[in-house]
């Protein structure tokens, strides 16, 4: 698993690392999605410093999430995005989304 999450006072963090691709993807979001719903966080962080590769796998990733938590009314943010990542977010619109 390419994930650890931390809740603490309704801020779920998600330590994201390695390589977010189509095979990895679909766990982490698993894994996140599956803490969403047990903790009810009104925001989620997306911490990407220990990502090494990503691909638009990893940009859906971060929609999804976004949608999940506007549908509850909380709101997502990214953490220390390295510069190689940054440029991939940007492009995309994602970071627009995120506080």
């Amino acid at each position: 698993m390419n994930v650890k999450t931390v809740c603490d006072n309704g801020i779920l963090t998600a330590l994201l690392f390695g390589e977010i691709d189509h095979h990895t993807a679909r766990d982490i979001r698993r894994s996140i999605d599956g803490d969403i719903e047990k903790y009810r966080p009104s925001k989620l962080i997306l911490d990407f410093r220990r990502v090494k590769f990503m691909d638009s796998s990893g940009i859906g990733l971060i929609m999804g999430r976004y949608r999940l938590m506007q549908l509850s009314g909380g709101k997502i943010a990214l953490a220390n995005v390295p510069p190689h990542l940054e440029r991939i977010i940007v492009l995309s619109g994602v970071r627009a989304l995120t506080i």
